[in-house]
C-alpha cells in the first residue's frame, strides 16, 4: 500500500496512512514522508504500536540521530529511564513512578508548556522531532502545533523588513526563567549558555521563510532585554492563534519539522496522572517554516526522540 497523506488543517499538518512503522520502510516511502514534511510541517501517524528501537530505526530514514554537545535537561544520565537515542518527555522517574510535585525536574518540565521549538537552544538545531505517545492521561495531555511559515506570511511588509536580519539568543535558562524556575547549578548554567539563531529562516527544499520562535529565545542581538522579550512575545502571540483539535488516539506518532513549526504542551494534568512521551530528533540545520496564526492541537502525551540530517 502506498503512503497517503490527508491534510488536517487549511494551511499545515497531515495524517499519514499506508505505512507500518514497526517494520522497515522503503526508500520510496521515506521520500514520500520527507516530501510530506516539507509540505505540511507536521505529520501524524495513528495506530502505530512501536518500541523505542523501532522508533529510532524509523527516524534514521531522515538523517543521523541528533548528538547533543551539551545536555538539554537537568536530569543526570544515571537517572535516565530510557536508553540512548530517546528523549524522555514523561512525568516519570527512572523507576516508572510519577515525579514528585516538589522535584526540580518537575519544575523544569513545566517549561514545555510554553511555545517552543525543540533544540533551538543547540548550536545546530534538530531537523525533525518524532514524538510517540505511549501512555495517555484520562484527560488533557494535548500537544499544540503552530505553523511558523504562515506566521511569517501574515506579517506586514514593514515588519518583515525589520526582522529579516535579526539574530536571537536561545537558552533553556530563558524559557525556565519565564515560568519562575531559576535555581540552576553553576554546571547547568554553563551547559545552558545561550546560542545565536536567526529569527527568519529559509527552508532549504521549499524556499519558504518562517519565524524561528521559541520560549528559549530571550534576547535579540543589539536590542535591550525588555525590548527583545516584548517583541518576541508579540510575535509569538501573532503566530499561535487559530487552533484545530483532532480526536485523541493511542499509539500515535507526531513528526514535525523544527524549522517550520513550534509547539507546546497544553491542558496537561497535574499529579497524580501518569503519562509518557518518547521523542527522537534528527540532527540538521532546519528552519521553522510554519505559517503564522495556525494552531493544531494533537491530544497526546509523547516520548520524544529527535534525529537530524
Amino acid at each position: 500500500m502506498a503512503v497517503t497523506i490527508k491534510q488536517l488543517h487549511p494551511v499545515f499538518a497531515g495524517e499519514v496512512s499506508g505505512v507500518d512503522l514497526s517494520q522497515p520502510i522503503s526508500r520510496e516511502d521515506a521520500v514520500a514522508i520527507d516530501d510530506g514534511m516539507n509540505r505540511y510541517a507536521v505529520l501524524a501517524f495513528h495506530g502505530q504500536d512501536i518500541t523505542d528501537e523501532q522508533q529510532i530505526a524509523f527516524s534514521k530514514n531522515f538523517g543521523a540521530l541528533e548528538a547533543k554537545g551539551r545536555p538539554g535537561t537537568i536530569r543526570k544520565t544515571a537517572d535516565n529511564r530510557l536508553g540512548a537515542g530517546i528523549a524522555d518527555l514523561s512525568n516519570l522517574d527512572k523507576h516508572g513512578k510519577v515525579i514528585s510535585a516538589d522535584d526540580r525536574q518537575w519544575f523544569f518540565k513545566l517549561g514545555d508548556r510554553l511555545w517552543h521549538s525543540d533544540s533551538s537552544f543547540a548550536e545546530v538545531p534538530a531537523k525533525f522531532s518524532l514524538l510517540s505517545g505511549r501512555v495517555l492521561p484520562s484527560w488533557g495531555g494535548n500537544t499544540e502545533f503552530a505553523d511558523m511559515r504562515a506566521a511569517y506570511d501574515a506579517l506586514d511588509a514593514r515588519t518583515k523588513a525589520e526582522i529579516e536580519d535579526l539574530v536571537c539568543e536561545h537558552s533553556l535558562l530563558y524559557s525556565r526563567a519565564a515560568i519562575g524556575f531559576t535555581e540552576f547549578t553553576p554546571e547547568e548554567i554553563a551547559n545552558f549558555r545561550p546560542v545565536r539563531q536567526r529569527l527568519v529562516r529559509v527552508h532549504p527544499a521549499t524556499g519558504r521563510k518562517s519565524l524561528f520562535l521559541s520560549s528559549h529565545a530571550g534576547a535579540i542581538v543589539g536590542w535591550s532585554i525588555p525590548e527583545s522579550r516584548a517583541f518576541l512575545r508579540e510575535l509569538t502571540e501573532h503566530g499561535t492563534t487559530a487552533r484545530v483539535r483532532p480526536c485523541a488516539r493511542l499509539a500515535a506518532i507526531r513528526s514535525r519539522d523544527l524549522g517550520q513549526s513550534c509547539h507546546h504542551a497544553s491542558g496537561m494534568p497535574l499529579r497524580p496522572h501518569r503519562g509518557a512521551r518518547h521523542a527522537a530528533h534528527d540532527a540538521g540545520r532546519r528552519r521553522p517554516d510554519r505559517p503564522a496564526g495556525r494552531r493544531l492541537i494533537l491530544p497526546t502525551l509523547v516520548i520524544k526522540y529527535l534525529a537530524g540530517s
